[in-house]
């Protein structure tokens, strides 16, 4: 009895001591914490502080030369109608899709999230949709932009996640003619390429009221640029809780953001929210429709956007992300493409990160170089492994935006040299590895130097050498198979 007594002391002293050593090592943990999630918050700030006092300086500076040197403007811009409307009337239009935080056309006056892309081709479209809405409710907006007409999300989704199902109304869509015998071209930018993939599952099973002979013909070919098929370990680092990849940690980063961005929408500032807007007015979020009553149970989590996940960072999880690719198909008549970024490289066997990373990235590129999932948890899919996911751009995993791999890998192929990939094939994805960090090729052009025009060069090439999915009429005497012999990815990087 007495040896007993003796082993549970020797327990509960043994247990005491543990604690003790865990409480130690706990404090400066959580200190280092708080620590990084201060100078992630500090450094996020200042780059929106940056963009958005670039975006001022430019509508100063361009309503200026408007003032002084109107005559040569309005030239110029008769010149450019004429050219406009002998070039470009018989041109499918290409669409450049923003990814998360992004805007287009019209907002942040005349800043270019592209980094003035679109002025490389005679008909670009750059739609400006919700920069934080779920990735659904962007390929809803999306569709109304181009073929006009009120939004309309769905009775059923919009009664389950608690907002209008009605939102912007488009008098006039900026390519009402779309359909199959008039199919668009899509280069989707970070979440925005999976916001396409989305679009066109929606078009294949006709799920828009009124067009109900939409198909996935209607869209040409997919570009991808740093594409979040497969979704991002990032999103863990922010604040998504990796154990179910849709609630929020108590404290982090995604938490600071949704307190400013529900503060933001509740204020309702129409000259402000004209200039930026996070996407999320079907969810009634203003002052003068819901009161101080409802600001407060949106900020306890009781309401909005983020107590219903219908927002974008639950789809960037990889299980939001796999939940995604369950309904979506490859299809055998669109034509693939994708370049994946990272900033990474091997140092006797470690990953690490590599040179010319943006400073906004720099954390998170260390981070997710060095990502472990919890052990304590269960992996999200059979066959994961942490060394899949270290290679890295700073905001999405190399894997992740190669092609859809998650829960089932669609048909792909690796291009290492452009004769690889002649002819070119539908319903295969076609991928390259590019150096560089997630938003070398937007915003700041001067940063990808040479390799931003030699990339868009490539892809508008490429969308302008196949404009139809359907074999054109033949002549006499011409087989009517049509082959397509372009150059995939005509470039070769340059050391930034």
């Amino acid at each position: 009895m007495r040896n007993k007594r003796n082993c549970r002391q020797g327990l509960k002293d043994y247990d005491q001591v543990c604690r003790r050593r865990r409480r130690m090592i706990g404090f400066p943990v959580g200190a280092l914490q708080l620590s990084e999630l201060f100078v992630s918050s500090v450094v996020h700030l200042l780059y929106g502080f940056y963009i958005f006092s670039t975006a001022v300086a430019g509508d100063l500076s361009q309503s200026l030369n408007e003032l002084f040197y109107k005559p040569n403007i309005d030239r110029g811009i008769k010149e450019d109608e004429s050219k406009s409307l002998n070039s470009a009337d018989d041109l499918p239009p290409i669409v450049l899709v923003h990814g998360i935080f992004g805007f287009g056309k019209g907002r942040l006056g005349s800043l270019s999230y592209f980094a003035g892309a679109e002025k490389k081709d005679d008909r670009v479209l750059v739609p400006d949709l919700g920069s934080l809405t779920s990735i659904y409710d962007r390929a809803r907006e999306l569709f109304y932009y181009l073929k006009g007409g009120q939004v309309d999300y769905g009775e059923e989704h919009s009664k389950a996640c608690g907002h209008s199902q009605f939102g912007r109304i488009y008098e006039q869509g900026h390519y009402p003619e779309w359909d199959e015998d008039h199919p668009i071209h899509f280069v989707g930018h970070s979440a925005g390429a999976q916001v396409i993939r989305v679009l066109q599952q929606m078009l294949a099973d006709k799920t828009f009221k009124g067009h109900e002979n939409t198909s996935e013909n209607w869209i040409v070919s997919i570009t991808s640029l740093s594409g979040a098929f497969n979704g991002t370990t990032r999103t863990y680092l922010d604040g998504m809780q990796p154990e179910d990849g849709m609630s929020l940690k108590p404290i982090s980063l995604l938490q600071l953001c949704r307190l400013g961005v529900i503060i933001y929408d509740w204020f309702d500032i129409p000259r402000l929210k004209a200039y930026y807007n996070f996407g999320f007015d079907h969810f009634n979020l203003s002052w003068k429709k819901i009161g101080v009553k409802g600001l407060v149970d949106c900020i306890l989590g009781n309401a909005g956007p983020f107590a219903s996940n219908d927002w974008i960072l639950p789809d960037l999880t990889i299980q939001g992300s796999m939940l995604l690719n369950a309904h979506l198909c490859t299809f055998p008549n669109t034509y693939y493409f994708s370049y994946a970024t990272k900033r990474t490289r091997k140092i006797m066997g470690v990953t690490v990160p590599s040179g010319g990373i943006h400073p906004l990235l720099f954390i998170r590129v260390l981070q997710m170089s060095q990502w472990r999932h919890p052990s304590h948890l269960s992996p999200p899919y059979k066959g994961y492994r942490d060394e899949d996911w270290w290679d890295n751009d700073g905001a999405l995993n190399t894997v992740s935006m190669t092609h859809p791999r998650l829960p089932v890998e669609h048909p792909s192929q690796l291009v290492e040299r452009d004769s690889e990939c002649h002819p070119l094939e539908p319903g295969i994805w076609y991928y390259k590895i590019v150096e560089g960090d997630h938003i070398l090729f937007i915003i700041n052009r001067e940063r990808a130097g040479v390799n931003f025009d030699l990339i868009y060069d490539s892809i508008f090439e490429r969308c302008r050498k196949h404009s139809f999915n359907k074999s054109p009429p033949t002549l006499p005497n011409q087989s009517s198979t049509v082959v397509v012999n372009v150059d995939f990815l005509h470039f070769v990087p340059r050391p930034l």
